[in-house]
This record gives structure tokens, C-alpha cells and sequence, in this order.
């Protein structure tokens, strides 16, 4: 099964799930108290449990952004089973945390949302590797064997760009693996796995990154393209907010971020979430590397880059040609 085909089936069994419990309900976001002024209501959907990656969203609900924005903003965590872009489709949340892959995609199958914001300028989904292994390029990975989700659009990727082919094992998401198989190559998200390996006795392992390749995807904000025609300062004060709880997260005391990631993710330590903070910084996801990168640079995307993504998508026939545009699948006009 196709990548593209399986994404179809899956957004229309989900979606057609979430219409039904949507259909009748006023959303949250649409409710106020009469006669006096009330915070607008955002609920956000995000992509995993409350980790560091969502630093930003919880640094500004800590240190009180999105109240000073005029917002009550509920944090919603997510999963393996999150259904981002089908809540945000329904609006059943208005602003979701996805990749920017997928998210085209969605778009690609007529679903009422859009990218408005970067969460990283790189998506962490990265090839893990373990010191020793001889492997240190892409070229190398023929004939090797690999552990990543199926659906992966980076798989076929680079085996047309590197013409290489390469055995697969699917994701389990899972670290025993790796750390008992010196040979194996997993895919990972970089902010989270490596502190993992390490704790189960395993070495810090190299990476081979998908940006690297050539495949730049971002990890992005998108939202319900309805409710943001209806409410385009509340986004706008929205992304700014975030953009703020970003820097401060990474800048100064994360202290307020995880504290409210411990009450929602009891699983989370403190030595874990200064390890992927750490790791975020490092590889300047949140700010971008390049002579573009920095402070200003946060949350910003641009259509260059996006008209790539739908270039390479075409050309791996995971995306029809001309099924979406540029302007269909990302929009600036609410970044500040």
C-alpha cells in the first residue's frame, strides 16, 4: 500500500469519526460570556505527550502569554493515536502541532486546514546510528537494513535520489532494539530517543539527518481554516505568544515549562527534559541554522520552502501534480 493510500483510508475513517461527535456541537472557541469581554477560548492539539518539544506552548501558558494575549489556551497531549489533523479539520481544536509532510497531504485530500507557523525549521526525524556502525552516509544504507515507519515520505526519497534500496523493518518505537543491535539503523525523533538509549546502557548515537539529504521538512502549527477567517487577531496574538514562550523556554529559566509537563506527563524527570531542551538548542531546531538563523527566526516559514516539499512530493507520486499549491498550504499572515 502506498503512502498516499494508506494516509486517504486513514483520514477518512478518522475524520468521518470525529464529524460525527463534532456535528451539533458549538465549538469552545465560539463561546463567551454575554456582555462582558472573555479571553477567547483555543484549544490545541498536540502531536505526542507533554515533552520538551512543546516547550514554547507551555512556557507561554507558565508565564502567563497567552492570558496577557487576551487567551485561554487548553493543551491538549497527544499520541500514537492523536488524530491532529482531523480535530483540527473539524474544529473540534483550532490549532494543532503536526509534521509538514503529512500535513500537505491532509491538505492534498480537500481537509479545511493550513500551516500558519513553524515549530521546528527541521523536522528531528533523524537515522540513528551507533558509533561503530560504518555507515556515515546515505549512499551507504544499500542493502542495509533499517528500522522506520513504512509511511515515511524521506524511505522513497532517498532511494530514488541516492538510487539505493534498503530492507525495512517497521517502527516500534521502541529503544531495546537499538541498543541490544549494533547493525541496526532506527529512525528516531532526536530531541527524545537518544536520552533513552543512553539510560538503558546504550552509547549516544551518531545521526544521519533527513535535512541533510536534501528533505527539509518542518514541524509546524496548523490550523482550522474556517475559525482562523473568523478570528484573525486571536491567531495572530496566538502565534506571537508562542513565538515569545519559545525564546524565553530556550533563553531563560525552563522551570515554569516543566513544572506544567510534569502535571500533564508524569513520566517526565527533570534530568530528561534539560537532556532534550539541550538537544533542541544544539541542533538549533527552534531557530534555524544559517545565516537566517536567530530569535527573529522563530516560527517563521517561508514558500520557498514549501514549494520544494510539493516538488519532491510530485516527483515521488506520494502527491498528485497539481493537486496543491503554495498558497493552499501555508499562509504568513499570522506571524507578527
Amino acid at each position: 500500500m502506498t503512502a498516499r493510500t494508506h494516509l486517504t483510508r486513514l483520514l477518512a475513517a478518522a475524520t468521518a469519526c470525529l464529524v460525527l461527535t463534532a456535528c451539533g456541537k458549538k465549538s469552545p472557541a465560539d463561546s463567551s460570556a454575554p456582555g462582558t469581554p472573555a479571553p477567547t477560548k483555543i484549544i490545541v492539539q498536540l502531536d505526542w505527550v507533554a515533552e520538551p518539544e512543546h516547550g514554547g506552548f507551555y512556557q507561554a501558558q507558565a508565564k502567563g502569554f497567552f492570558k496577557d494575549a487576551g487567551l485561554d489556551v487548553q493543551l491538549i497531549p497527544g499520541g500514537p493515536n492523536a488524530f491532529v489533523t482531523q480535530k483540527v479539520a473539524t474544529n473540534q481544536v483550532q490549532i494543532g502541532q503536526g509534521d509538514s509532510t503529512n500535513t500537505l497531504l491532509a491538505i492534498a485530500q480537500d481537509l479545511p486546514v493550513i500551516q500558519i507557523a513553524a515549530v521546528f525549521q527541521n523536522d528531528p526525524s533523524v537515522f540513528m546510528l551507533h558509533q561503530g556502525n560504518p555507515v556515515t552516509r546515505f549512499e551507504d544504507l544499500a542493502g542495509k537494513t533499517v528500522m522506520a515507519r513504512p509511511e515515511w515520505a524521506f524511505l522513497p526519497y532517498l532511494k530514488n535520489k541516492y538510487k539505493i534500496d534498503f530492507n525495512l523493518i517497521p517502527q516500534n518505537y521502541s529503544m531495546a532494539n537499538f541498543v541490544a543491535d549494533k547493525n541496526l539503523i532506527q529512525q528516531g525523533y532526536y530531541i527524545a530517543e537518544p536520552y533513552h538509549i543512553i539510560k538503558a546502557g546504550g552509547e549516544m548515537p551518531r545521526f544521519l539527518y533527513a535535512w541533510d539529504a536534501g528533505f527539509d521538512a518542518y514541524a509546524v502549527l496548523l490550523a482550522n481554516k474556517t475559525w482562523l477567517a473568523a478570528h484573525p487577531e486571536q491567531a495572530r496574538a496566538f502565534v506571537k505568544a508562542y513565538i515569545r514562550g519559545w525564546e524565553d523556554y530556550l533563553t531563560n529559566d525552563p522551570t515554569p515549562a516543566h513544572e506544567l509537563m510534569k502535571q500533564a506527563n508524569d513520566k517526565n524527570t527533570d534530568e530528561f527534559m534539560m537532556f532534550s531542551r539541550q538537544m533542541i538548542i544544539d541542533e538549533k531546531l527552534v531557530a534555524g541554522r544559517g545565516p537566517d538563523g536567530g530569535p527573529a527566526n522563530i516560527g517563521r516559514i517561508t514558500r520557498e520552502r514549501f514549494q520544494t516539499q510539493i516538488n519532491q512530493l510530485e516527483e515521488l507520486n506520494i502527491l498528485a501534480k497539481g493537486k496543491i499549491t503554495v498558497d493552499q498550504a501555508m499562509t504568513t499572515d499570522y506571524l507578527p
